[in-house]
């Protein structure tokens, strides 16, 4: 890469992160190409992206985002896995690294807090937005329909008494 190549994918990079709900920093020496290839269609799948860069390129680019300093976790061969929504890159990633011995997540952040890698497993298991907005339609959705149960049973029982006293006056 020349000089205005590495200014471009500095610049890229940058972009790229600058507006992440999360980032993740993973070890991923001795990864077959076909896994990482797999981690990358698993990723871009729910939403996130992975990039492979030079330590000394992602540090530059992290330096000019409000992203917290996690210069320290480019060490050896190092890979970045980014999304909007702050759960979705650390649960692909943590994932991921249960299937795969080889893909070792270090830490990341999420906005101005630094992560270790402990943060990060935490992180993948809250809920994601999508899953927390279904459970809260569910809460909303449940009581009218309790409601209309509870109003609809006296009717039915009634019904039922009246049919019961019917057929007994029948027989």
């Amino acid at each position: 890469m020349d000089r205005a190549q590495k200014a471009e994918f500095i610049a890229g990079l940058r972009d790229s992160i600058k507006d992440a709900g999360a980032v993740v920093v993973a070890h991923y020496a001795g990864l077959p190409v076909s896994e990482m290839e797999r981690l990358r269609v698993q990723m871009k799948q729910a939403g996130g992206h992975v990039k492979v860069a030079k330590n000394r390129l992602a540090k530059l680019a992290l330096e000019q985002t409000e992203i917290a300093d996690i210069s320290g976790l480019f060490v050896g061969q190092t890979l970045i896995a980014y999304s909007q929504d702050p759960v979705t890159a650390p649960k692909v990633a943590v994932n991921f690294a249960k299937e795969n011995d080889k893909f070792v997540v270090i830490g990341g952040a999420m906005g101005a807090m630094e992560l270790d890698a402990d943060g990060v497993k935490s992180l993948a298991s809250v809920p994601s937005l999508d899953e927390l907005r279904g459970k809260i339609a569910g809460m909303l959705t449940q009581p009218a329909a309790k409601i209309a149960m509870v109003v609809q049973a006296p009717g039915s029982q009634v019904a039922r008494v009246v049919g019961a006293y019917a057929d007994k006056g029948a027989a």
